[in-house]
């Protein structure tokens, strides 16, 4: 609808409240710009971007590049569907593949989808490859997770909010504590000839950024393989930079498993990637693995009319560019400990705050209430009124998650504002 009448936040937040499902609870905040590590609300506030799109955005708003290409591509060739090639397609498959060094991949769209097609291409594998009998494939996933809200995801998620009365659910899934590797060991020596995969998240961010021991991932590869099962690393959001590793489950390594730390790098059977695999510009996911586990996919089994559209292709190449020319993995590793430290001065000093944990530019604030407090959320409002924007999740944690593009002197502007406000609590 064109609308030559600007219309104010409070108007615009109405809107929304009466034409919109309620399926969200935003900050009152309404958003018209974004450049680099900022935003601007419709009145023309500037404001802190901490949150990122929860870590869609790890290349900074409207970056020029992938601007340019959007525009590019956008204005030559948008979609074919799978039905024909296009001239992108092919050289966005070569391009990702190399770039994290698996044969194949299986674009599709949002993070979800990603997900989806994981457990697919997974259950697929397990009766065609590893013999399980049809109909008794399991999947291990890990408490409070979080991988999407579709039927299935939800059917294993420990949320009451994302699950409650949206059943029947999805069977199929055993769920074990995260970070606990004897959980692990101890299901599939016990049911390990019916589980085709162990479905986890390197670093549970909607969690409340949950950092599990060094040695976690390492171990339940390692058990993994012992047990002929698919290791599965959702790296969604913890992946492309934002830990200060291309991959969360890289370790210490900024290039994945193609350099001399090749040590350090848990390599997944399968990968999922989205968020800023769209440089924060159009909706781009994708699902990795090796030939022997992605052949199971045949013609008709499985797809997306979107899934690999030139648009996409495009973006994602640059915004995978991006992440490398412009070192931001190796920027979110410094800068990340920076704010930690910063942070960590806040918590020794003011009784409100209770811990910092975090990897990289992915960090957590824990407050020192209880999940049912508003107070949290009532430090994000006073934090956007001093101009940085951030969330509470699970009640009592504050997620801080900049674009990767920050500096250090942002860095510090924004640990002053944040003392500021706690300050005040």
């Amino acid at each position: 609808m064109a609308n030559a009448t600007k219309l104010s936040s409070e108007e615009l937040i109405g809107y929304e409240n009466q034409y919109g499902a309620h399926n969200y609870h935003p900050l009152p905040v309404v958003l018209s710009k974004g450049e680099g590590v900022y935003v601007w609300d419709v009145e023309g506030k500037k404001y802190f971007d901490f949150l990122s799109a929860y870590s869609a955005v790890n290349q900074g708003h409207c970056h020029p590049r992938i601007v340019q290409t959007t525009i590019d591509q956008a204005s030559t060739l948008a979609l074919t569907s799978r039905a024909f090639h296009s001239d992108k397609l092919g050289i966005y498959e070569k391009y990702v593949t190399e770039y994290f060094g698996f044969d194949k991949v299986l674009p599709m769209n949002s993070g979800a989808e990603g997900v989806e097609t994981a457990i697919k291409i997974c259950r697929k594998w397990g009766y065609e490859k590893k013999g399980i009998p049809n109909g008794e494939a399991k999947i291990i996933v890990c408490g409070q997770n979080f991988h999407g809200r579709t039927v299935t995801i939800i059917s294993f998620s420990s949320d009451p909010d994302a699950k409650g009365h949206f059943g029947p659910y999805t069977p199929g899934f055993i769920s074990i504590p995260y970070n606990d590797v004897s959980a692990l060991q101890q299901i599939l020596e016990d049911q390990g000839d019916s589980v085709a995969g162990f479905l986890v998240e390197p670093i549970q961010g909607e969690a409340g950024v949950f950092v599990p021991d060094a040695d976690f991932l390492p171990q339940c590869a390692a058990l993994c393989k012992e047990h002929n099962v698919l290791f599965i690393a959702d790296e969604i959001q913890t992946g492309l930079a934002r830990t200060g590793s291309l991959l969360a489950i890289c370790g210490d390594c900024t290039c994945a498993h193609q350099c001399e730390q090749q040590a350090s790098y848990t390599t997944p059977d399968i990968l999922i990637l989205g968020k800023a695999l769209s440089g924060g510009a159009y909706p781009v996911s994708a699902v990795l693995a090796n030939d022997h586990i992605m052949e199971v996919i045949q013609p008709g089994q499985h797809g997306s009319t979107y899934g690999g559209n030139p648009l996409a292709c495009a973006i994602a190449m640059t915004a995978l560019d991006v992440l490398h020319d412009e070192k931001l993995a190796q920027n979110a590793r410094v800068l990340g400990q920076l704010f930690r430290d910063r942070m960590q001065t806040l918590v020794d000093k003011y009784d409100v705050l209770s811990k910092v944990r975090g990897k990289g530019l992915l960090n957590a604030v824990l407050i020192n209430d209880s999940p049912e407090s508003k107070t949290a959320w009532n430090i994000c409002v006073a934090l956007s009124s001093a101009g940085l924007l951030a969330k509470p999740t699970h009640g009592n944690i504050i997620r801080f998650a900049p674009p990767l593009v920050i500096s250090e002197e942002q860095i510090h502007e924004c640990c002053d504002i944040i003392e500021k406000v706690i300050k005040q609590f």
